[in-house]
């Protein structure tokens, strides 16, 4: 009796075009498929809201850069995301469009049971590879946030934090975030 291994290159491959056509809520990493269901819980949106709204009193005077929710980040053509919140500069104009398609500056990941290894593993080399320049995975369980910078194109962690403050600077602006403030209410 033979076995028979499946191998990477015998599974469906999908791009953005397949991406299109599907119903609800979905990544593509690679031209592998990932759902995104269930919804995420109610702390995980709250934290989400909180970085936002911090972000973007922040960010309020500097006409260069957004703050947005997720929205489609296409990557390559077998590569989607949709990032909890993410920041991006430059020609706001371009940006404006039904989907991203230069890499944002800061990326914010809210961990979820579902969601760890790809955020910890898959989506730290994509966006490393990709240039995001800030990369934070926030952790609703132990209200942290573990922050990696870009550095002669490798991630390096800067630091991980359950209050305290950092200085991001993102090119056109210079920001000092309070993780203390962002975690605070759910404490």
């Amino acid at each position: 009796m033979s076995t028979m291994a499946l191998k990477i290159e015998d599974l469906p491959h999908y791009t953005y075009n397949d991406y299109m056509q599907w119903e609800g809520q979905w990544e593509l990493i690679h031209g592998i498929p990932y759902a995104m269901t269930p919804a995420p819980s109610v702390k995980h949106q709250e934290l989400s809201l909180e970085i936002a709204f911090q972000l973007k009193a922040l960010l309020k005077n500097c006409s260069q850069c957004k703050v947005l929710p997720p929205v489609d980040w296409q990557i390559t053509e077998d590569t989607v995301v949709q990032p909890d919140v993410l920041v991006v500069c430059g020609d706001l104009k371009k940006i404006r469009k039904e989907k991203l398609t230069v890499p944002p500056v800061m990326v914010f990941e809210i961990l979820s049971p579902k969601s760890v290894q790809k955020d910890k593993v898959l989506k730290y080399q994509l966006y490393q590879s990709a240039g995001v320049k800030y990369y934070c995975i926030i952790d609703p369980k132990t209200l942290s946030a573990v922050v990696f910078v870009m550095q002669e194109d490798k991630y390096r962690q800067e630091g991980e934090f359950n209050e305290g403050k950092m200085i991001f600077d993102i090119g056109p602006c210079q920001f000092e975030l309070d993780f203390g403030k962002i975690f605070s209410a759910f404490k």
